[in-house]
């Protein structure tokens, strides 16, 4: 069981690389007459496992309360090359708009950097409960436009102002901290 959490997490990088490659190459992996929405089906299946890995990880580490370097370097990165894979490959299918895109991932990459000077000062600044709608919003709109349903779209931007928000209450909070 002490190494579910981090197994779970590898899968995730590996998700990443396979949710890409379908992405990229799902014509000459479904070629005709396989319909073309098979990419969008697997497409979305394969992201949407890779992210109930990330929730299963999580609830495994804090019910055995499984602690572990590799797990606390890793498994922000590997969010965070999943929710990649999925933008890059939206934005190759034209799907998200580059915007979107844009200002969710430098918020992520602004945190990262953020959490790594908060952690050499020696803080650990919790992130709050909008660190999990931002979660949530980022994998629907993700599964919607991946399946390239409606309201995927309108998804990208709410996620995009809840993503947002989160970042600045983060950054307040780590103010906050420094100054004590």
């Amino acid at each position: 069981m002490r190494l579910a959490p981090n197994l779970l997490t590898l899968s995730r990088i590996v998700f990443s690389f396979l949710l890409l490659v379908v992405i990229l190459y799902g014509g000459i992996l479904f070629p005709p007459p396989i319909h073309p929405t098979w990419i969008n089906y697997t497409a979305c299946v394969l992201f949407l496992i890779a992210s109930i890995t990330d929730f299963f990880d999580g609830f495994i580490a804090r019910e055995h309360q499984i602690t572990s370097t590799f797990g606390e370097v890793f498994d922000p990165l590997a969010d965070k090359m999943l929710m990649l894979a999925g933008f890059v490959g939206l934005l190759v299918w034209e799907r998200a708009n580059p915007w979107a895109v844009f200002l969710i991932l430098s918020r992520e990459f602004f945190i990262t950097g953020l959490r790594v000077v908060a952690a050499s000062q020696g803080m650990n600044v919790a992130a709050s409960s909008l660190g999990k709608w931002k979660t949530g919003l980022q994998i629907t709109a993700v599964a919607f436009l991946l399946m390239d349903y409606f309201p995927g779209e309108i998804l990208l931007w709410l996620a995009t102002l809840i993503t947002l928000y989160s970042g600045y209450d983060y950054t307040k909070a780590y103010m906050e901290s420094s100054k004590a």
